[in-house]
């Protein structure tokens, strides 16, 4: 349907450690057009300078989009279904605050928020890697490991509001074990969780593990491309893991197509051999989606967000 407001439009704010970044988007018959971006320091003790952040950088993109806009926000963490309070942000400010509520009643319009996974998922389900896919799972690889999964580019969010929490299934003991492996803590609470063994600084944990000294990623798999055994061994666990992990996605959500996001979404060499070894942990008959990079990057994050509030206005 055509849009008959050229000037309606939506704000999507990615929330980060030290920086947020607040993206104004105008909405051009359904597609989101760019018109102001500005970036500042994340206030992580003080809610009430948090909230007062938030509205300064709305109230600019306002002026820039010459319209009041509704918000969508992208935050790492979850929100307690049943309390509405936020949960395991790396904004300390956050944790156990009513966030959406509380942004809602100081910016006077519709405010969505979402898991920053979640958001990058939506952003590539929509003009991004997987766009026109029936279906897709976004698996993020960094820091951590989590995730979003879209059908008909919608994003499905789940009773909780947690689908796509990928990286705390917990690994199989019988691959720890396979690969010598130790059960690491998870700062969730548990122990075991995928993310401790997928992810950037589990990859550099596992280096350490093998008796390298816990070098970055990219270096590792360079240092395993030129025959060093330690960089060599600890790519080809990395990969096996990773591999069971996203069996189990195939598994679970038989996604049409994933999409790596994070920082190792940037190895090449996860696209050449990551589908090979997804098909090792899956049974005859079951074959593997694409496996595709991301088209936004780590520029996602607040046009999924504003997609998110866009999604939310138009159900």
């Amino acid at each position: 349907m055509t849009n008959s407001n050229p000037t309606a439009g939506y704000h999507g704010i990615d929330i980060g450690g030290s920086k947020m970044e607040l993206v104004a988007f105008a909405d051009r018959d359904g597609a989101l057009a760019e018109v102001f971006r500005e970036r500042v320091a994340t206030p992580g003790d003080d809610f009430a300078a948090f909230v007062q952040a938030i509205v300064d950088l709305v109230a600019r993109g306002d002026a820039a989009l010459g319209t009041t806009a509704p918000v969508g926000i992208g935050l790492p963490g979850v929100i307690d279904s049943a309390s509405g309070r936020q949960l395991s942000s790396n904004v300390p400010a956050l944790n156990g605050r009513l966030v959406a509520q509380n942004l809602q009643q100081a910016l006077q319009r519709p405010v969505a928020i979402g898991n920053d996974c979640q958001c990058f998922a939506l952003s590539e389900a929509q003009g991004g890697a997987a766009d026109n896919a029936a279906s897709m799972f976004g698996a993020i690889l960094g820091t951590g490991a989590g995730g979003g999964y879209c059908v008909g580019g919608q994003l499905l969010r789940g009773f909780n509001g947690v689908a796509g929490e990928w990286g705390h299934w917990s690994l199989p003991a019988t691959l720890m074990a396979q690969h010598g492996l130790a059960d690491y803590p998870c700062p969730c609470g548990k122990a075991g969780c995928l993310e401790r063994y997928v992810s950037g600084p589990a990859m550099r944990k596992i280096h350490a593990h093998f008796g390298g000294d816990g070098a970055e990623p990219l270096a590792i798999v360079a240092r395993a491309n030129m025959g060093d055994a330690v960089a060599q061994r600890t790519v080809a666990v990395h990969l096996d893991v990773l591999g069971h992990a996203l069996a189990g996605l195939v598994l679970a959500y038989d996604p049409h197509v994933i999409v790596l996001g994070g920082g190792l979404s940037k190895l090449p060499h996860l696209y050449d051999k990551l589908p090979a070894a997804v098909k090792r942990h899956l049974f005859p008959g079951v074959h593997v989606p694409p496996i595709l990079p991301p088209r936004f990057g780590d520029a996602g994050g607040a046009r999924g967000a504003a997609l998110l509030i866009r999604q939310h206005t138009k159900a």
